[in-house]
């Protein structure tokens, strides 16, 4: 017991939080998987590679959150360059060769490994804000040099994953927005950001819906504005407009089948293995997992999901509201936030609520940078709980040995009362025959 105790240390929710989300991981993945058993022949491949994944993570959970959360602000000195040229091979890899997965070039292979560069970006934006908001605290705010320097870091990592993976980019600018406010930036800078970024991204979708794909395709980095323009003209699109017999299911199949599978289930699911749309649903253990929890679970399941990542994004707001010092506070909200932006965005994408995007859902969907990276956030906010627990047991501590010291003090007084008492009796005793 003790061993159990040395060896997972921290918040005991979020070890809960992070076991049931590897729990429905394994479950739904093992039953969405249909389409990789048939292209490799295997049953047993995909959710045995997927659960050795998974253990690794719990092994990078285990080691980081050991870590004290202030070697972490070391990371972003070489994972923002690492990362950045990283970002850059891969982006000109795929223009030079073509190689790409999905339409996209997100994916580099080293030594067998195939690993998304954008992971270790993102981590070491989050790390890089979380240190920038703390050194720039003021009684009354942040300082305003702290919005340039974060603007700087996160603009050039934004350019260099934006052309190929744009929603994780808009994903990372939004994230580190919200962190921002938590930050307390200036609301005047905030504002000003807020608007530019607004009319920048109204003026692009405009161009981009506007001009035929065949043109700018040939334009630099906008290989990908068929998909684009076909995902949002999908989003916008009026279905119910479309009589039944003349709708086209292959026109925009994950969606259709999506709908499919949501509409199917009932409230406690068809139970696990029983999904159909698997079969039919295009990255069904990936970015459309959500709809067959749904559909195998029920509302039930896909309420049960929503609340662990609600539940992980309120306790690590209460870690952090017990940190002493700023960038432990920064760091797992920051990283909270990412966490749960990313799970809300794969869920809205899953149920129609938004337009197709590339987002998996963290800790359940299958993958391997995205999985590992995800279980190191983990050992992260684990690391800070540690800290915090400490602190707080520290703290008890000393307001005991405080306690007993006046509680000794106090039993001091009164003996020394007591004896001063008892000596002047008998002063008085010895007095009174004389007199």
């Amino acid at each position: 017991m003790d061993l159990l105790k040395n060896l997972f240390k921290g918040d005991k929710a979020i070890w809960i939080i992070f076991l049931f989300l590897c729990l429905v991981s394994v479950i739904e993945v093992f039953s969405a998987a249909s389409t990789l058993t048939y292209k490799s022949g295997d049953h047993w491949e995909p959710i045995t590679q997927h659960s050795l994944i998974l253990m690794v993570g719990a092994c990078i959970v285990v080691l980081v959150h050991n870590i004290p959360y202030k070697f972490f602000r070391v990371f972003p000195f070489f994972l923002l360059p690492i990362s950045a040229v990283l970002l850059a091979f891969v982006t000109i890899t795929g223009l030079v060769t073509g190689d790409r997965i999905n339409g996209a070039a997100r994916w580099m292979t080293f030594f067998g490994i195939q690993f998304q560069p954008s992971e270790l970006a993102k981590m070491a934006v989050i790390i890089v804000t979380a240190f920038i908001l703390s050194k720039f605290q003021e009684e009354n705010g942040t300082n305003r040099k702290a919005f340039r320097w974060i603007m700087w870091i996160t603009g050039v990592v934004f350019i260099l994953i934006a052309p190929e993976n744009g929603s994780t980019a808009v994903l990372l600018f939004g994230v580190v927005f919200l962190m921002m406010i938590i930050g307390r930036v200036p609301w005047q800078q905030l504002t000003k950001l807020a608007a530019a970024v607004v009319l920048m991204l109204g003026l692009f979708i405009g161009v981009v819906m506007a001009i035929p794909a065949e043109k700018l395709r040939e334009v630099p980095m906008m290989h990908r504005v068929e998909t684009w323009q076909n995902r949002i003209k999908g989003f916008f699109a009026d279905s119910e407009a479309v009589p039944a017999a003349k709708y086209d299911i292959d026109k925009n199949a994950q969606v259709a089948h999506a709908n499919i599978a949501i509409a199917s289930s009932h409230i406690v699911g068809k139970m696990p293995g029983n999904s159909i749309q698997r079969d039919f649903l295009s990255q069904a253990f990936s970015d459309f997992i959500f709809a067959i929890i749904i559909e195998e679970l029920g509302l039930v399941g896909g309420a049960f999901v929503a609340i662990l990542y609600i539940w992980l994004l309120m306790r690590t707001g209460k870690i952090a509201r017990k940190c002493d010092r700023s960038f432990p506070a920064f760091l797992v909200m920051g990283i909270a936030l990412l966490l749960v932006s990313q799970a809300l965005l794969n869920m809205m994408v899953a149920v129609g609520l938004f337009p197709v995007t590339g987002q998996p859902l963290p800790l359940i969907s299958k993958g391997g940078t995205s999985t590992l990276i995800n279980c190191a956030y983990i050992g992260m906010i684990l690391s800070v709980s540690r800290y915090v627990n400490e602190m707080e047991a520290r703290r008890k501590e000393e307001e005991e040995r405080q306690k007993q010291q006046v509680q000794e003090a106090a039993i001091a007084a009164l003996q020394t009362a007591a004896m001063n008492l008892a000596e002047q009796t008998k002063t008085d005793k010895d007095a009174q025959p004389n007199q």
